[in-house]
Protein backbone atom coordinates (compact mmCIF):
# COMPACT_ATOMS: atom_id res chain seq x y z
CA UNK A 1 0.00 0.00 0.00
CA UNK A 2 1.14 3.14 -1.34
CA UNK A 3 2.22 6.62 1.49
CA UNK A 4 3.19 3.78 4.21
CA UNK A 5 5.71 6.78 5.76
CA UNK A 6 2.34 8.51 7.02
CA UNK A 7 0.48 5.58 8.12
CA UNK A 8 3.31 4.64 10.04
CA UNK A 9 4.01 7.53 12.28
CA UNK A 10 0.27 7.85 12.93
CA UNK A 11 0.17 4.50 14.24
CA UNK A 12 3.25 4.93 16.39
CA UNK A 13 1.49 8.19 17.81
CA UNK A 14 -1.91 5.96 18.34
CA UNK A 15 0.03 2.84 20.33
CA UNK A 16 1.61 5.43 22.41
CA UNK A 17 -1.78 7.42 22.86
CA UNK A 18 -3.61 3.85 23.61
CA UNK A 19 -0.80 3.60 26.53
CA UNK A 20 -1.33 6.47 27.93
CA UNK A 21 -5.23 5.85 27.83
CA UNK A 22 -4.79 3.44 30.78
CA UNK A 23 -3.20 6.29 33.09
CA UNK A 24 -5.15 9.46 32.40
CA UNK A 25 -8.21 8.31 29.79
CA UNK A 26 -9.99 11.98 29.08
CA UNK A 27 -6.52 13.83 28.55
CA UNK A 28 -5.24 11.56 26.08
CA UNK A 29 -8.04 11.18 24.31
CA UNK A 30 -8.58 14.86 24.14
CA UNK A 31 -4.78 15.72 23.15
CA UNK A 32 -4.80 13.05 20.21
CA UNK A 33 -8.21 14.85 18.96
CA UNK A 34 -6.49 17.72 19.56
CA UNK A 35 -3.11 16.37 17.27
CA UNK A 36 -5.51 14.89 14.65
CA UNK A 37 -7.57 18.45 13.92
CA UNK A 38 -4.21 20.25 14.08
CA UNK A 39 -2.39 18.06 11.19
CA UNK A 40 -6.20 16.85 9.13
CA UNK A 41 -5.63 18.59 5.54
CA UNK A 42 -8.79 16.84 4.18
CA UNK A 43 -12.77 18.02 4.58
CA UNK A 44 -13.86 14.35 6.10
CA UNK A 45 -11.24 14.49 8.67
CA UNK A 46 -11.60 18.14 9.95
CA UNK A 47 -15.50 17.66 10.33
CA UNK A 48 -14.67 14.38 12.31
CA UNK A 49 -12.06 15.52 14.59
CA UNK A 50 -14.10 19.14 15.24
CA UNK A 51 -17.40 17.00 16.00
CA UNK A 52 -14.92 14.63 18.29
CA UNK A 53 -13.72 17.84 20.32
CA UNK A 54 -17.19 19.57 20.77
CA UNK A 55 -18.21 16.50 21.70
CA UNK A 56 -15.87 15.29 23.85
CA UNK A 57 -15.75 18.44 25.35
CA UNK A 58 -18.69 17.66 27.80
CA UNK A 59 -17.09 16.16 30.51
CA UNK A 60 -19.40 13.47 31.34
CA UNK A 61 -19.93 12.16 28.07
CA UNK A 62 -20.63 8.59 28.43
CA UNK A 63 -17.79 8.26 25.22
CA UNK A 64 -15.42 8.38 27.52
CA UNK A 65 -16.76 5.39 29.26
CA UNK A 66 -17.03 3.61 26.01
CA UNK A 67 -13.81 4.37 24.87
CA UNK A 68 -12.38 3.57 28.08
CA UNK A 69 -13.65 0.22 28.27
CA UNK A 70 -12.80 -0.22 24.55
CA UNK A 71 -9.34 0.09 25.82
CA UNK A 72 -9.53 -2.73 28.67
CA UNK A 73 -11.25 -4.82 27.05
CA UNK A 74 -9.80 -5.05 23.13
CA UNK A 75 -6.53 -6.58 22.50
CA UNK A 76 -4.33 -3.34 21.39
CA UNK A 77 -3.21 -5.04 18.14
CA UNK A 78 -6.89 -5.63 17.29
CA UNK A 79 -7.69 -2.46 17.94
CA UNK A 80 -4.51 -0.63 16.36
CA UNK A 81 -4.68 -2.61 12.80
CA UNK A 82 -8.95 -2.12 12.57
CA UNK A 83 -8.56 1.48 13.68
CA UNK A 84 -6.11 2.27 11.21
CA UNK A 85 -7.54 0.54 8.14
CA UNK A 86 -10.61 2.07 9.27
CA UNK A 87 -9.58 5.69 10.13
CA UNK A 88 -6.61 6.19 7.87
CA UNK A 89 -7.02 3.92 4.93
CA UNK A 90 -10.65 4.35 4.44
CA UNK A 91 -11.20 7.75 5.77
CA UNK A 92 -8.16 9.44 4.96
CA UNK A 93 -6.00 8.17 2.69
CA UNK A 94 -8.80 6.55 0.87
CA UNK A 95 -10.97 9.49 0.84
CA UNK A 96 -8.43 11.61 -1.00
CA UNK A 97 -8.08 8.75 -3.55
CA UNK A 98 -11.53 8.24 -3.71
CA UNK A 99 -11.90 12.24 -4.59
CA UNK A 100 -9.39 12.13 -7.15
CA UNK A 101 -10.50 8.88 -8.94
CA UNK A 102 -13.95 10.56 -8.98
CA UNK A 103 -12.60 13.57 -10.68
CA UNK A 104 -10.20 11.30 -13.18
CA UNK A 105 -12.81 8.88 -13.88
CA UNK A 106 -16.35 10.59 -13.85
CA UNK A 107 -18.03 8.70 -11.73
CA UNK A 108 -19.15 8.68 -8.00
CA UNK A 109 -17.41 6.19 -5.77
CA UNK A 110 -19.04 5.34 -2.71
CA UNK A 111 -16.60 5.08 0.52
CA UNK A 112 -17.78 1.48 1.49
CA UNK A 113 -20.14 -1.26 -0.01
CA UNK A 114 -22.64 -3.24 1.18
CA UNK A 115 -22.80 -6.85 0.28
CA UNK A 116 -25.49 -9.54 0.81
CA UNK A 117 -23.61 -12.60 1.32
CA UNK A 118 -25.77 -15.94 1.31
CA UNK A 119 -24.96 -19.81 0.42
CA UNK A 120 -23.08 -20.91 -1.51
CA UNK A 121 -20.68 -18.96 -0.83
CA UNK A 122 -17.89 -20.25 -2.96
CA UNK A 123 -19.37 -20.05 -5.91
CA UNK A 124 -18.64 -16.70 -6.19
CA UNK A 125 -15.53 -15.91 -4.34
CA UNK A 126 -13.84 -15.25 -7.06
CA UNK A 127 -15.61 -12.53 -8.15
CA UNK A 128 -15.81 -10.72 -4.28
CA UNK A 129 -12.19 -11.00 -4.53
CA UNK A 130 -11.71 -8.93 -7.68
CA UNK A 131 -14.85 -6.34 -6.73
CA UNK A 132 -12.45 -5.74 -3.46
CA UNK A 133 -9.15 -5.48 -5.45
CA UNK A 134 -11.24 -3.17 -7.70
CA UNK A 135 -12.55 -1.25 -4.91
CA UNK A 136 -9.06 -0.63 -3.28
CA UNK A 137 -8.25 0.94 -6.29
CA UNK A 138 -10.38 3.05 -6.30
CA UNK A 139 -10.07 3.51 -2.90
CA UNK A 140 -12.73 1.82 -0.96
CA UNK A 141 -10.97 0.42 2.15
CA UNK A 142 -14.29 -0.67 3.97
CA UNK A 143 -16.62 -3.31 3.38
CA UNK A 144 -19.34 -4.55 4.66
CA UNK A 145 -20.96 -7.91 4.56
CA UNK A 146 -24.14 -8.96 5.43
CA UNK A 147 -24.46 -12.88 6.42
CA UNK A 148 -27.30 -14.97 6.36
CA UNK A 149 -25.48 -18.23 6.91
CA UNK A 150 -22.20 -19.75 8.38
CA UNK A 151 -19.89 -16.96 7.68
CA UNK A 152 -16.99 -19.66 7.57
CA UNK A 153 -15.44 -19.60 3.43
CA UNK A 154 -15.67 -15.79 4.25
CA UNK A 155 -12.83 -15.85 5.87
CA UNK A 156 -10.06 -16.25 3.38
CA UNK A 157 -11.73 -13.59 1.33
CA UNK A 158 -11.35 -11.07 4.22
CA UNK A 159 -7.63 -12.94 5.22
CA UNK A 160 -6.67 -11.58 1.32
CA UNK A 161 -7.26 -7.95 2.09
CA UNK A 162 -5.32 -6.96 4.66
CA UNK A 163 -5.52 -3.34 4.18
CA UNK A 164 -9.14 -2.83 4.44
CA UNK A 165 -11.81 -2.97 7.36
CA UNK A 166 -14.63 -5.38 7.18
CA UNK A 167 -17.40 -5.35 9.15
CA UNK A 168 -19.35 -8.95 9.17
CA UNK A 169 -22.96 -8.60 10.36
CA UNK A 170 -24.11 -12.06 11.20
CA UNK A 171 -26.59 -13.83 13.30
CA UNK A 172 -25.95 -15.14 16.54
CA UNK A 173 -26.42 -18.60 16.14
CA UNK A 174 -23.30 -18.32 13.99
CA UNK A 175 -20.25 -17.54 16.17
CA UNK A 176 -19.72 -19.98 18.15
CA UNK A 177 -15.88 -21.27 19.62
CA UNK A 178 -15.07 -22.69 16.30
CA UNK A 179 -16.03 -19.77 14.45
CA UNK A 180 -14.45 -17.78 17.47
CA UNK A 181 -10.76 -19.88 16.20
CA UNK A 182 -10.72 -18.36 12.59
CA UNK A 183 -11.62 -14.55 13.75
CA UNK A 184 -9.00 -14.04 16.25
CA UNK A 185 -6.01 -13.66 13.46
CA UNK A 186 -8.37 -11.50 11.42
CA UNK A 187 -7.52 -8.08 13.20
CA UNK A 188 -9.12 -6.20 10.40
CA UNK A 189 -12.08 -7.48 11.06
CA UNK A 190 -15.32 -6.64 13.40
CA UNK A 191 -18.12 -9.06 14.07
CA UNK A 192 -21.93 -7.07 14.12
CA UNK A 193 -24.18 -9.74 15.49
CA UNK A 194 -27.85 -9.38 15.49
CA UNK A 195 -29.64 -8.25 18.65
CA UNK A 196 -32.00 -11.19 19.05
CA UNK A 197 -32.04 -14.24 21.58
CA UNK A 198 -28.57 -15.26 22.20
CA UNK A 199 -27.18 -12.43 21.07
CA UNK A 200 -26.15 -11.68 24.96
CA UNK A 201 -24.19 -14.67 24.74
CA UNK A 202 -22.28 -13.98 21.43
CA UNK A 203 -21.40 -10.61 22.82
CA UNK A 204 -19.88 -11.73 25.93
CA UNK A 205 -17.90 -14.61 24.62
CA UNK A 206 -16.50 -12.11 22.10
CA UNK A 207 -15.50 -9.69 25.00
CA UNK A 208 -13.97 -12.18 26.47
CA UNK A 209 -12.07 -13.24 23.41
CA UNK A 210 -10.80 -9.39 23.25
CA UNK A 211 -12.49 -8.74 20.14
CA UNK A 212 -13.90 -5.64 18.85
CA UNK A 213 -17.68 -5.93 17.92
CA UNK A 214 -21.10 -4.27 17.58
CA UNK A 215 -24.86 -5.28 17.43
CA UNK A 216 -27.07 -4.19 14.87
CA UNK A 217 -30.94 -4.13 15.23
CA UNK A 218 -33.18 -4.91 12.10
CA UNK A 219 -36.16 -2.35 12.41
CA UNK A 220 -39.41 -1.67 10.89
CA UNK A 221 -42.06 1.10 11.57
CA UNK A 222 -43.31 -1.18 14.45
CA UNK A 223 -40.24 -0.23 16.47
CA UNK A 224 -39.68 3.40 15.60
CA UNK A 225 -41.18 3.75 19.17
CA UNK A 226 -38.50 1.24 20.65
CA UNK A 227 -35.90 3.93 18.84
CA UNK A 228 -37.36 7.18 19.76
CA UNK A 229 -37.83 6.89 23.54
CA UNK A 230 -34.16 5.33 23.72
CA UNK A 231 -35.17 2.06 25.50
CA UNK A 232 -33.16 0.97 21.78
CA UNK A 233 -30.13 2.59 22.96
CA UNK A 234 -30.63 1.87 26.52
CA UNK A 235 -30.57 -1.83 26.84
CA UNK A 236 -28.24 -2.91 24.09
CA UNK A 237 -25.49 -0.68 25.47
CA UNK A 238 -25.67 -3.80 28.09
CA UNK A 239 -23.98 -5.75 25.65
CA UNK A 240 -20.96 -3.42 25.54
CA UNK A 241 -21.16 -3.38 21.82
CA UNK A 242 -18.59 0.00 19.97
CA UNK A 243 -21.86 0.67 17.07
CA UNK A 244 -25.57 0.01 17.53
CA UNK A 245 -26.79 0.01 13.89
CA UNK A 246 -30.17 0.36 12.92
CA UNK A 247 -30.76 -1.94 9.87
CA UNK A 248 -34.07 -0.97 7.88
CA UNK A 249 -36.03 -4.38 7.16
CA UNK A 250 -37.24 -4.77 3.61
CA UNK A 251 -39.83 -2.53 2.51
CA UNK A 252 -39.41 -0.39 5.61
CA UNK A 253 -40.84 2.89 4.43
CA UNK A 254 -38.35 5.81 3.36
CA UNK A 255 -40.00 8.44 6.34
CA UNK A 256 -39.45 5.86 8.86
CA UNK A 257 -35.63 5.50 8.14
CA UNK A 258 -35.13 9.02 8.25
CA UNK A 259 -37.19 9.54 11.67
CA UNK A 260 -34.49 6.61 12.96
CA UNK A 261 -31.59 8.34 11.60
CA UNK A 262 -32.92 11.55 13.00
CA UNK A 263 -33.12 9.74 16.36
CA UNK A 264 -29.18 8.22 15.86
CA UNK A 265 -28.49 11.95 15.40
CA UNK A 266 -29.58 13.20 18.64
CA UNK A 267 -28.74 10.24 21.11
CA UNK A 268 -25.09 10.63 19.53
CA UNK A 269 -25.53 14.41 20.21
CA UNK A 270 -26.84 13.42 23.46
CA UNK A 271 -24.07 10.92 24.69
CA UNK A 272 -25.93 9.54 27.33
CA UNK A 273 -25.23 5.59 25.71
CA UNK A 274 -22.34 3.60 26.01
CA UNK A 275 -22.77 2.47 22.42
CA UNK A 276 -22.48 4.70 18.88
CA UNK A 277 -25.92 4.55 17.00
CA UNK A 278 -25.78 4.35 13.56
CA UNK A 279 -28.50 4.27 10.93
CA UNK A 280 -27.02 2.43 8.05
CA UNK A 281 -28.97 3.28 5.06
CA UNK A 282 -28.68 7.30 6.32
CA UNK A 283 -25.71 7.40 8.40
CA UNK A 284 -23.51 5.80 5.62
CA UNK A 285 -24.93 8.13 2.83
CA UNK A 286 -23.99 11.00 4.75
CA UNK A 287 -20.47 10.39 5.72
CA UNK A 288 -20.00 9.69 1.82
CA UNK A 289 -21.70 13.18 1.07
CA UNK A 290 -18.88 14.61 3.52
CA UNK A 291 -16.05 12.46 1.63
CA UNK A 292 -16.83 13.58 -2.07
CA UNK A 293 -19.87 16.01 -2.50
CA UNK A 294 -22.28 13.46 -3.61
CA UNK A 295 -24.45 10.67 -1.83
CA UNK A 296 -23.43 7.30 -2.46
CA UNK A 297 -24.84 4.14 -1.24
CA UNK A 298 -24.17 0.58 -3.04
CA UNK A 299 -25.83 -2.30 -1.96
CA UNK A 300 -25.26 -5.34 -3.69
CA UNK A 301 -28.11 -8.26 -3.53
CA UNK A 302 -27.01 -12.13 -3.26
CA UNK A 303 -27.57 -12.34 -7.16
CA UNK A 304 -24.67 -9.22 -7.77
CA UNK A 305 -27.57 -6.81 -8.27
CA UNK A 306 -26.25 -3.62 -7.77
CA UNK A 307 -29.06 -1.04 -5.75
CA UNK A 308 -28.45 2.52 -5.29
CA UNK A 309 -29.86 2.74 -1.82
CA UNK A 310 -29.39 6.72 -2.25
CA UNK A 311 -32.47 6.46 -4.70
CA UNK A 312 -34.71 3.92 -3.57
CA UNK A 313 -36.79 4.37 -6.76
CA UNK A 314 -34.44 3.22 -9.43
CA UNK A 315 -34.42 0.03 -10.83
CA UNK A 316 -31.69 -2.19 -9.45
CA UNK A 317 -28.30 -2.17 -12.19
CA UNK A 318 -26.35 -5.44 -13.87
CA UNK A 319 -24.72 -8.39 -12.31
CA UNK A 320 -21.67 -7.99 -10.25
CA UNK A 321 -20.18 -11.38 -11.06
CA UNK A 322 -20.12 -10.64 -14.88
CA UNK A 323 -19.51 -7.34 -15.21
CA UNK A 324 -17.46 -6.27 -11.71
CA UNK A 325 -17.50 -3.57 -9.57
CA UNK A 326 -15.93 -0.45 -11.65
CA UNK A 327 -18.39 -1.31 -14.60
CA UNK A 328 -21.04 -1.46 -12.64
CA UNK A 329 -20.39 2.34 -10.49
CA UNK A 330 -19.97 3.64 -13.62
CA UNK A 331 -23.30 2.76 -14.94
CA UNK A 332 -24.95 3.77 -11.53
CA UNK A 333 -23.52 7.08 -10.38
CA UNK A 334 -22.01 9.09 -13.54
CA UNK A 335 -20.83 12.04 -12.30
CA UNK A 336 -23.54 15.17 -13.49
CA UNK A 337 -21.97 17.75 -15.87
CA UNK A 338 -22.21 21.38 -14.24
CA UNK A 339 -24.74 23.45 -16.68
CA UNK A 340 -21.62 25.92 -17.20
CA UNK A 341 -19.25 22.50 -18.68
CA UNK A 342 -22.19 21.78 -21.06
Amino acid sequence: MENSMSRILIETTVRQTLKGLKENPKRSIRNLVDMALHFSDGRFQSHFFQTARTMLEHEESAYYTLIEDAVNHIETEHLVKFGMNLGYNSCTWGAQRIRMNEKRLGFNIPWTVLFLMDDPYSTHLPQYDLAIQEGEQLGIYSWIFLSHSDPLELFPLIERHPDSAFFLFCRSEDINHAILDEILPLKHLMPVVRWEDGADEVCTMLRNAQLPYSVYYPYSQKDLQFILNGDLFNEAQQLHPLFTALAAKPGCPVNIQHLAHQAAIQVRKGQSYHTVPWELSCDTQNLDEIISDDSCCAFFDEKGQLFALDHPDRAPFGDLFQEGLIALLRQAYPKSVPASSR
